[in-house]
C-alpha cells in the first residue's frame, strides 16, 4: 500500500509510535489509511453540517475495512464575501485548497482520499487536487439547501434577498418585507438552493464521474445524503483495493459529458472557469470553443432558479442528474460508454435512472431553449472570449446595442445603479475586476441583483472582466478576455461608446475604430493598485479567465 512508506518495517517504528499517541491500534495502522478532507466551518451554511457528512464517510470507511484520517481545509462563503473586499479572496482560495490537500496527501501518504465539500471554490479546488494527486479518490458534497417560503407560500432563495435590495431602493418593497424575506430565504444548511455555482459544480462532479449518483441533488437535510456519504466511504476502500486512480478512468469524454449536462441544466457561468482548471490537472485541455460547440448541440432542458422558481430539490424529485443524462443519451449527446471513478460505466447508471417529471426535465423535443444554457461570445471587445448564461437572459436582450457607462470597480457601479444614474438602454461596463486586475475576479451579484430589483433586467446589459454568481440573471456577460489589467480592449472603453451584443451570433463588439483604440492605448493610463500578501502573489501568477484563471507553472 502507498501508506506502507510511513508505517511498515522497523524503520517506521517511530512513525507508528506517533500514530499510537493518537489512539490508533496496530490493527487500524495495518489497514488502508484513507484521508478525509473535511471543509466544515461555521461561516458557510453549505458547510455548517459537514462534520455529520464526514462522520458518515468515516463510518463507511470503517465498515469496508479501512482507517479514516480526517483533516480540514479552508473555505469561503461567496454570499457572505460578496460586495466587499472579501470577494477578492474567493477565487484565490480555490488554488490554496488544492495546494493544501496536495500537501497533506503527500506529507502523509494516504492510500486513498475522500473529499467532502459543497460550495463555490471549495468543490473545484478539491477536484483539482483529486486529479493532481492521482491516488484512489472520490468526492462527496454536503448537498443543496431547501428553498425558502414566505408566509404567502411564495418560494424564495438567496437571490430573492439580493434582488429585494433593489426593490426597496425603487420603493416596490418595504424594509419589513425584505426583513421577512431575509429570515426565510435560506432556511437551513446546504449549498444555496438554485442552480448557482455550488450546485452546478456538485452536479457536474456527478456527470463527469468523480462522485456517486445523487451527489448533486439530494438535499442536505435528507437521510439519503447520510447514506450516500456512507456508500462513498465504503467505495473508496474498494477503489484502493482495486488500485483505481482518477486518471486511469476519466478522459476528455467524461469532461465533455460534464459540459453537455452543464448546457442541459443551465448551470453557472463559473463552470466555464472551473472545468478547464480541473481538466488541466488531469492533463486535458478544455478550450472555450468546446463549450460553445457543445452548447450549439445540447438543448436546455432544465430551468431552475435563477431562471425559474424551481430549485434543486425539484430536480432531485424529477430524476436528478441521472435522469438528465438518460434524456441526453436519447440523441447520443453524451458518451454512455465512459467509465466512472467508482467502477461503473455510465450506461449502467443511466439504465437505472428514471424521469418522474417532464415539466422539470423536459424531453429533448420540447426544450426550454434549443441551445445550451451557456454561450461563448467573441468580437472586438472580447478577442479571447466572454461568457453569458443565455438560459437566464430574456429573449428581448439576445440582441442589444447601447452606450457604455464605464466603471473601474464593482462599488462604483453599484453606487450609480442605486442612485438611479444607470438608465434604460445603457450598457454597464465594469473593468479592472479580472483575475489579475481585481485581483481575484470578484462576482458581481450585488450589481446584477440591483439591476433586476430596479426593474432594469430586460433594459440594461452588464459587461465585465470579472465574473458573476450562478444566481445572476439578465444580459450579464463576464470573463471578458483579455482583461483590462492585461491591456484588453475593455480597458479603453469610454462613456458613450456603442457596444453591440449578439448572443445568437456569438458576438460582442465595441463600435470604435482600431485607429481610435490605438490612440487611447497610448494616452489612457491604469491606476496602480498597492497589493500585498496572497493577493500580490496571486496577481503575479494568475492567467486570463479564458484559461480557467489557472496559475503559471
Amino acid at each position: 500500500m502507498r501508506s506502507d512508506s510511513m508505517k511498515k518495517g522497523i524503520l517506521r517504528s517511530p512513525h507508528r509510535s506517533l500514530m499510537k499517541a493518537m489512539g490508533y491500534t496496530d490493527e487500524e495502522i495495518k489497514r488502508p489509511i484513507i484521508g478525509v478532507a473535511n471543509s466544515a466551518n461555521e461561516i458557510i451554511p453549505g458547510h455548517i453540517h459537514l462534520d455529520n457528512i464526514t462522520e458518515a464517510v468515516k463510518e463507511g470507511i470503517r465498515m469496508a475495512g479501512g482507517t479514516p484520517v480526517e483533516f480540514r481545509t479552508i473555505g469561503v462563503c461567496d454570499g457572505i464575501a460578496m460586495g466587499h473586499e472579501g470577494m477578492k479572496y474567493s477565487l484565490v482560495s480555490r488554488e490554496i485548497i488544492a495546494d493544501s490537500i496536495e500537501i497533506m496527501a503527500k506529507a502523509h501518504p494516504f492510500d486513498g482520499i475522500v473529499l467532502v465539500g459543497n460550495c463555490d471554490k471549495i468543490v473545484p479546488g478539491m477536484l483539482m487536487a483529486l486529479f493532481r494527486l492521482n491516488i484512489p479518490a472520490i468526492y462527496v458534497s454536503g448537498g443543496p439547501m431547501l428553498c425558502g417560503k414566505l408566509p404567502s407560500g411564495k418560494k424564495v432563495d438567496l437571490i430573492s434577498v439580493f434582488e429585494g435590495i433593489g426593490k426597496v431602493s425603487k420603493g416596490e418593497m418595504s424594509e419589513e418585507e425584505l426583513r421577512i424575506m431575509e429570515d426565510e430565504g435560506c432556511p437551513g444548511p446546504g449549498s444555496c438552493s438554485g442552480m448557482f455555482t455550488a450546485n452546478s459544480m456538485n452536479c457536474l462532479a456527478e456527470a463527469i464521474g468523480v462522485a456517486l449518483p445523487g451527489n448533486g441533488t439530494i438535499p442536505a437535510i435528507s437521510a439519503k445524503r447520510i447514506r450516500l456519504a456512507k456508500y462513498t466511504g465504503m467505495k473508496i476502500v474498494e477503489l484502493v483495493k482495486k488500485k483505481i486512480k482518477p486518471k486511469d478512468v476519466i478522459t476528455i469524454e467524461n469532461f465533455k459529458n460534464g459540459i453537455c449536462v452543464d448546457m442541459a441544466i443551465g448551470a453557472s457561468t463559473n463552470t466555464v472557469l472551473h472545468l478547464p482548471a480541473i481538466a488541466k490537472e488531469a492533463g486535458i485541455e478544455l478550450p472555450l470553443d468546446i463549450f460553445d460547440e457543445l452548447s450549439r448541440k445540447v438543448p436546455n432542458i432544465c430551468k431552475l432558479s435563477p431562471a425559474s422558481e424551481l430549485h434543486i430539490e425539484d430536480l432531485d424529485r424529477a430524476g436528478g442528474i441521472p435522469g438528465v443524462m438518460k434524456e441526453l443519451s436519447k440523441w447520443n449527446l453524451i458518451n454512455v460508454d465512459v467509465d466512472t471513478i467508482y467502477g461503473k460505466k455510465l450506461k449502467e447508471i443511466i439504465k437505472e435512472a428514471n424521469i418522474w417529471n417532464r415539466e422539470i426535465i423536459r424531453p429533448l423535443e420540447k426544450p426550454f431553449h434549443p441551445e445550451g444554457g451557456i454561450a461563448i461570445l467573441k468580437g472586438s471587445l472580447a478577442p479571447e472570449g466572454a461568457v453569458v448564461k443565455q438560459s437566464a437572459v430574456s429573449e428581448k436582450m439576445f440582441k442589444f446595442s447601447g452606450p457604455a457607462k464605464v466603471f473601474n470597480s464593482e462599488e462604483e457601479a453599484l453606487d450609480a445603479i442605486l442612485k438611479n444614474k444607470v438608465k434604460e438602454g445603457d450598457v454597464v461596463v465594469i473593468r479592472y475586476e479580472g483575475p489579475k486586475g481585481g485581483p481575484g475576479m470578484r462576482e458581481m451579484l450585488a450589481v446584477t441583483s440591483a439591476i433586476v430589483g430596479k426593474g432594469l433586467g430586460e433594459k440594461v446589459a452588464l459587461l465585465t472582466d470579472g465574473r458573476f454568481s450562478g444566481g445572476t440573471r439578465g444580459a450579464c456577460i463576464g470573463h471578458i478576455s483579455p482583461e483590462a489589467e492585461e491591456g484588453g480592449p475593455i480597458a479603453y472603453v469610454k462613456d458613450g461608446d456603442i457596444i453591440e451584443i449578439d448572443i445568437p451570433g456569438r458576438r460582442l463588439d465595441l463600435k470604435v475604430s482600431e485607429e481610435e483604440l490605438e490612440k487611447r492605448r497610448k494616452t489612457m493610463k491604469k491606476k496602480e493598485k498597492k497589493l500585498k500578501g496572497v493577493l500580490k502573489r496571486y496577481s503575479k501568477l494568475v492567467r486570463s479567465a479564458n484559461t480557467g484563471a489557472i496559475l503559471e507553472e
